[in-house]
């Protein structure tokens, strides 16, 4: 019954001889931008599935678009990890392509592949050509954030403002800036996911095509090999992820992916991992935001395998982790040329010398916050001043252009209610704009602290990621206009100067001002999504691999 309904595809009978059924678990959708070029890529991937033997069979599944879902894509990453799950543990493939692109498809593809453990490669589909404006690159994001502050400051007219977004996304593909998607891409290449080189190919790049076809064909011998994800994803190989996400100055969202896929996967991980395993590795990928360049030069000067090799003479990386490859790491990366010292540095000349995440605890942020130096403010990484609180994300756009807000450069700008509850889903509005009266000043950055998230394309002095939240009652809450609030990154130190009897009365009298969703996916979400520390993954799932419905029925 199974071969008849299947046969009415067009399938010749030998089709069912036995050969390995490999699924194509694509993310496309015409409403996910950075993805809509994935069908051509899956049409790639057959070709390779068949020239190994295979049998490829394509399916959807739910696709996170950054760009226009609503309120934050960031709520549906669970959901479409547990769509992809189900679909791969529950139909009969012997192994999976994933095709990836748009921030949130990575982590929730590979979440939900770990889960089941089967044969597993991931395929992304590249970042965008570079952006063009006026004879100069531009990046997607990073540009748009500093274009919007210079509109606001009079720096820029709004009629060139909308020009320059003409010439922002010039072709198919994701961000081509160190943003979240390319950040992923690399973490899902420096996991041993990927086949060498995946990370930085450009979307409409023929070779991004021949990526595709080699890993079609790849997929078939790692069913053969029974090569899963829990071979590859080991310790070893989250230690390694952590510190080239150090070295590319990789976005705070991986923080949150890496924690869930390795409770997903087992794999004990948490926030001080981060801390450890990147504090000392120089941020040498010299890309937006952090840096100049785009993915474009990223990729001629070597991509993630001239970098890996970087972190290998560094003597950070483990080398003999286990790859999608069926080999070590090092084996892939040892004699990956770098074409362009100038996109690629010299750790002599990195563009932080201590780059990665920096973790920082106090009265603040007792289960944790995040900071990405590299795209800090040397000057404000330490810092005391005093708060300026704003209580919603609408709170904020409603005051923070006001002349009369009694705001200047040496204050601390707080957001609260924006974490996984309280949005909710947490969405990327932490890195703040700066207010207008303070931009005309000549000012560029201010210390903006918050529970919510930042896009990977975002810069600035921003603590993000406050754990526990303020909708969960965590100190965040508490914090009042006046303030004293004080930040120590090299010491990984917030603190709010309030006693501890002044925060004990303020959290008595506190109720939550964030009225609780009822019924639907949002009311699950809210019942069960983690905190930050622990990925914002839902409690239910951590650690749930091989759970389920048996694949004996098939």
């Amino acid at each position: 019954m199974h071969r008849s309904w299947m046969k009415n595809q067009g399938l010749p009978a030998d089709t069912f001889d036995g050969r390995p059924i490999i699924g194509i678990c694509n993310t496309w959708s015409e409403l996910t931008p950075c993805n809509a070029h994935l069908r051509d890529i899956a049409e790639r991937v057959k070709r390779g599935v068949y020239e190994a033997g295979g049998f490829p069979v394509e399916f959807p599944v739910f696709s996170c678009g950054e760009s226009t879902l609503r309120p934050t894509a960031m709520m549906f990453r669970n959901l479409a990890a547990m769509d992809a799950e189900e679909a791969i543990r529950n139909n009969p493939i012997d192994g999976v392509v994933l095709l990836v692109g748009c921030d949130k498809t990575t982590p929730s593809l590979m979440m939900g592949a770990a889960s089941v453990d089967i044969p597993t490669i991931v395929v992304s589909g590249g970042p965008m050509l570079n952006g063009k404006w006026r004879g100069k690159s531009v990046g997607s994001g990073t540009a748009i954030w500093q274009f919007s502050e210079m509109v606001k400051s009079g720096e820029m007219t709004l009629e060139d403002f909308m020009d320059a977004e003409q010439g922002m996304a010039r072709s198919a593909g994701s961000c081509m800036t160190m943003g979240t998607a390319s950040t992923m891409a690399s973490m899902a290449e420096a996991l041993g996911m990927t086949l060498p080189g995946n990370a930085a190919i450009p979307a409409v790049d023929a070779r991004r095509q021949v990526l595709a076809q080699l890993s079609g064909r790849r997929i078939v011998d790692m069913v053969k090999d029974d090569l899963k994800p829990s071979d590859i994803l080991t310790r070893q190989a989250f230690e390694n992820a952590i510190r080239v996400n150090g070295a590319i100055g990789g976005s705070t969202n991986a923080v949150l992916h890496l924690l869930a896929l390795a409770g997903r996967i087992g794999v004990p991980l948490n926030l001080e991992d981060w801390d450890q395993f990147g504090r000392d590795v120089p941020t040498i990928v010299n890309l937006q935001p952090s840096g100049e360049f785009l993915m474009e030069e990223f990729y001629d000067a070597g991509g993630l395998p001239a970098v890996i090799r970087a972190v290998g003479e560094m003597g950070l990386l483990h080398k003999d982790a286990l790859t999608a490859s069926g080999t070590g790491m090092w084996e892939n990366v040892k004699n990956a040329p770098n074409y362009n010292p100038d996109v690629i540095l010299p750790k002599e000349k990195a563009l932080t010398a201590s780059g990665g995440i920096a973790v920082l605890r106090g009265n603040l942020a007792p289960k944790g916050a995040v900071l990405k130096p590299s795209a800090a403010s040397p000057h404000l990484l330490t810092h005391r001043g005093r708060a300026v609180v704003f209580e919603s994300i609408e709170d904020y756009h409603a005051r923070v252009n006001d002349p009369a807000l009694d705001i200047d450069a040496s204050c601390v700008m707080v957001l609260k209610y924006c974490g996984p509850k309280g949005y909710p889903g947490m969405a990327e509005v932490g890195n703040m704009g700066l207010p207008a009266k303070v931009l005309k000043t000549g000012v560029t950055d201010m210390v903006r602290i918050s529970d919510a998230r930042m896009s990977g394309t975002a810069y600035g002095t921003v603590v993000l990621h406050v754990a526990p939240e303020a909708a969960d009652g965590g100190p965040l809450a508490l914090v009042q206009n006046g303030d004293m609030i004080e930040l120590d990154v090299p010491g990984r130190h917030l603190h709010l100067d309030v006693s501890d009897a002044e925060l004990a009365a303020r959290k008595a009298a506190w109720v939550s001002p964030v009225p609780k969703p009822q019924g639907g996916y949002a009311q699950l979400y809210v019942e069960h999504v983690t905190q930050a520390d622990e990925g914002v993954d839902f409690d239910f799932l951590r650690g749930c691999r091989g759970s389920g419905i048996g694949r004996d029925s098939h």
